[in-house]
């Protein structure tokens, strides 16, 4: 197996609601929250990886021009054990007035604030990137 193979790559995108709260997913049989997003197809951009991606799992319509560029990140892999992941991260202009409802590989969705993130509730365990990653970047 090349070292290629350990580096999973990813777009993800930040949502927020109007109290500030940001919106993360847990996929099928997995325990961590990690925001919402996923693998690009090939010949596929990162931004426009995020808006399919948001669309497919959560019934969002997003286009390029509702995303700004939050940063790219690297970090461990919240699911696959031994990999790393690249992150493509996008924030989502303004508050989110749609209504997310959990499809395809998504199990749950789930609002966190602020210091939710950063200090997590007892028993909830979030992706590495979103945690050590993103939340500064969002934040700080």
């Amino acid at each position: 197996m090349s070292s290629n193979s350990l580096l999973i790559r990813v777009a993800a995108v930040v949502f927020r609601d109007a109290e500030g709260r940001v919106l993360t997913v847990r996929k099928r049989g997995t325990e961590r929250f990690m925001l919402p997003g996923g693998k690009p197809e090939a010949g596929e951009e990162f931004i426009d990886t995020a808006a399919r991606e948001v669309d497919e799992e959560l019934g969002l319509d997003v286009t390029q021009d509702d995303l700004d560029a939050l940063g790219g990140f690297s970090s461990d892999a919240a699911n696959e054990p031994g990999h790393a992941l690249e992150s493509h991260v996008f924030t989502y202009r303004g508050v989110l007035t749609q209504v997310p409802a959990v499809a395809a590989e998504i199990d749950e969705l789930r609002w966190f604030t602020e210091a939710e993130l950063r200090t997590p509730p007892p028993g909830v365990l979030l992706a590495p990137m979103l945690q050590f990653n993103a939340v500064p970047a969002i934040f700080d």
